[in-house]
């Protein structure tokens, strides 16, 4: 594959100089030019035609969001954003996931051994990308035979089972799709998705104002209810689901799995121990393959598992390791997900499921 070939957008020298130092380690990464205003980067994309931009969030004239909105009205093209790891940092930068950024670095903070540490993991993957910005047609197989029909939100009458979904680039967009589609007595759902510490809240947040289920930031000793959604906050501990009586959620502090924390796989392997044929798994969108094997465990124990296919992926890296090691039942385009969701959740007529 030929270098992935990058554009640097910030207004500050010394954040610039940074991050050319650290791509500049990678021999797939070749920096092609710096920017310190929108103006600079507008006449810098039409001389360079970069692969990736990274594109400092808060910067003079033109702020970061409003310069991306014109970069995928004009000229749609991976942008990688450079955010403050604060609430309005974060604020700012779940707009532009949605918007159409492919993902998100946290700036250093002060005494950091490794700055940005995934920086060139996500600038040649965001190389190597293909966006599909417009709406594709769901092509969805009949269900199995026995299965229930597709329920509208409103016809929705919620089981026993959980459901766990896990996600990491392009999750942003994904998870809205999929639980804006959820009814406001939704499964109980828990959700692993990649993000910076001080994301999480904030997206938890968005999330909540957007679906009509409750969206909350999952703390320890959360029990899980009808109606409601739980996010692994980011940083020093995972996600795990425990006590088959009444399913709880429990974070817990261990080293990194798959080099995340928290992590798809530690999720889903909880739900396959706790819950076994009483839930349903979905892996979306996102670099590497952490959520494979733990899906995998959920399919053995008699769960239904959903991935994500690769034409509505941003990235199909995790869906893609999942279905090539046999852990997805079923693989859909991400605007038939959650439909599928509840389709193999709700309570039977004639008995409780």
């Amino acid at each position: 594959m030929s270098r992935a070939t990058v554009l640097i957008v910030d207004d500050s020298p010394t954040m610039r100089g940074l991050i050319r130092a650290v791509l500049a380690d990678d021999r797939e990464i070749d920096v092609v030019g710096e920017a310190g205003d929108a103006m600079e980067a507008r006449a810098a994309i039409k001389k360079l035609n970069p692969d990736v931009i990274t594109l400092d969030v808060e910067m003079p004239n033109m702020n970061g969001l409003e310069f991306l909105e014109k970069i995928m009205q004009l000229r749609p093209m991976p942008v990688i954003m450079v955010s403050t790891l604060t609430h309005r940092g974060a604020e700012a930068t779940l707009a532009a996931l949605e918007i159409g950024a492919f993902d998100c670095v946290g700036k250093p903070i002060p005494g950091e051994a490794a700055p940005f540490a995934q920086l060139a993991e996500k600038v040649k993957a965001a190389a190597r990308s293909q966006r599909h910005r417009s709406p594709e047609v769901a092509e969805i197989s009949p269900p199995a035979p026995g299965a229930p029909p597709a329920v509208a939100g409103d016809s929705y009458r919620p089981s026993r089972k959980i459901v766990g979904i896990g996600a990491s680039t392009g999750g942003v967009e994904a998870l809205i799709a999929v639980l804006t589609k959820f009814p406001a007595n939704c499964p109980p759902t828990v959700i692993t998705q990649h993000m910076p510490a001080s994301f999480t809240r904030s997206f938890a947040e968005r999330l909540n104002r957007l679906s009509k289920p409750i969206v909350k930031e999952a703390e320890d000793g959360d029990r899980l209810e009808i109606g409601r959604v739980y996010l692994a906050p980011g940083g020093e501990r995972h996600l795990e689901v425990t006590n088959p009586a009444a399913p709880t959620c429990r974070l817990v502090a261990r080293d990194t799995v798959n080099g995340h924390r928290p992590s798809v796989d530690v999720l889903f392997n909880s739900i396959a121990e706790l819950a076994g044929s009483r839930a349903v798994g979905a892996i979306l969108t996102g670099m590497g393959r952490d959520g494979a094997r733990g899906l995998m465990r959920m399919r053995s124990a008699g769960a239904h598992t959903i991935g994500q296919n690769e034409k509505s992926c941003v990235v199909y890296g995790m869906p893609r390791v999942a279905f090539e090691e046999g852990a997805v039942v079923t693989q859909l385009p991400l605007n038939a997900i959650g439909e599928e969701i509840l389709r193999s959740t709700t309570a039977r007529k004639d008995r409780v499921a």
